[in-house]
């Protein structure tokens, strides 16, 4: 089995309607992310899981924190490692993140 090298992780978030910012970012932080100093909205952090596992954690403590915080609309892109960045919106209809194509 190959070892798993440590990946950092950024997350940007565009988020409208935000009710709470307190409890989003008390939930992130609590579920390992930093907030990046002097930025709106933008998160890293490490992981040493797959990428597909990495992907899966991002998309459920954001969309998570943002059931907690309340918000009207949200998109999102990350990066994991070397990887291009990873476009995401919310769809309230499914409530969960779906991949922008």
């Amino acid at each position: 089995m190959e070892e798993l090298k440590e990946l950092e992780v950024l997350v940007v978030l565009e988020v409208t309607g935000l009710q709470n910012k307190e409890k989003l970012e008390k939930h992130v932080k609590k579920e390992g992310f930093l907030i990046v100093e002097g930025e709106e909205f933008a998160y890293s952090g490490k992981s040493t899981t797959t990428t597909f596992s990495t992907k899966a954690y991002i998309l459920e403590v954001f969309r998570k924190g943002l059931e907690k915080a309340g918000f009207e609309e949200c998109n999102m892109i990350f990066q994991i490692g070397e990887l291009p960045w990873q476009a995401y919106k919310f769809d309230k209809n499914t409530n969960d993140f779906e991949q922008v194509k």
